[in-house]
């Protein structure tokens, strides 16, 4: 039994080696690219629209909302960012249904590649509402002695993230491995409805852990009193 996609390797020279996880992340960041363009290619501003974009529509909205409930009120800001996350884990998992294919997020080193843009993104967001200085001081909050406990605090938080998602993974797609190994014939359509499931949940979590990380990188500026307009 293979625990991760990097087991599978396609072509290998030296220590150069061209893996399931490397082939089947590219295919799925092209599959999102193209499949974006062509969504999108012809939206309709009137009254008069396509049912793929009422779907695009509901979703767009429903990110949005989850993110305006986080606390991030400006949800357009970030929508770029969270929204691709939630999707590129949700199509990772979905895209199981496909024969022969493997989630490259069952493999740590995507999972951790994912954490690792959550933590560029907490300070390019967190500067960008606060200031440099505003932002660097937060990690210094209460006293001066927190600086080195938040910076440990940024590191775990991101190395969790990536262990927890590939945990998940790779513990869902093993289970049910096993129970189909045991009753091929019984439960395959619900091993696999259970976790196309898990895999959106997994989705979910992970992007909402992102924009509580975000929300809490921006909360200084978000909460400052805003000045009294005076006549």
């Amino acid at each position: 039994m293979r625990l991760t996609p990097d087991e599978i390797i396609f072509w290998q020279s030296g220590f150069l080696k061209l893996n399931a996880t490397i082939v089947f992340t590219w295919a799925l960041m092209l599959a999102l690219v193209v499949g974006s363009l062509i969504i999108t290619h012809k939206l309709s501003r009137d009254l008069t629209r396509s049912r793929w974009q009422n779907l695009l529509e509901i979703l767009v909205t429903g990110i949005e909302q989850q993110i305006r409930e986080v606390g991030l009120h400006e949800a357009r800001t970030y929508l770029g960012f969270l929204g691709t996350l939630f999707l590129f884990v949700a199509a990772a998992s979905l895209a199981t249904t496909i024969p022969g294919y493997e989630p490259p997020t069952g493999s740590l080193s995507t999972t951790t590649a994912l954490a690792l843009c959550v933590l560029v993104a907490v300070p390019v967001f967190g500067i960008a509402n606060q200031g440099l200085g505003g932002y660097l001081k937060s990690y210094m909050e209460p006293t001066f002695m927190m600086l080195p406990f938040n910076l440990i605090s940024e590191v775990s938080r991101t190395l969790a993230l990536a262990v927890r998602l590939f945990g998940n993974m790779m513990s869902g797609a093993m289970i049910i491995a096993i129970l189909l190994s045991i009753t091929p014939f019984l439960f395959p359509i619900l091993m696999t409805a259970l976790g196309l499931l898990t895999g959106l949940v997994q989705a979910y979590i992970f992007s909402i852990l992102a924009a509580v990380y975000i929300a809490a990188a921006t909360r200084a500026s978000s909460s400052k009193p805003k000045p009294a307009v005076t006549a």
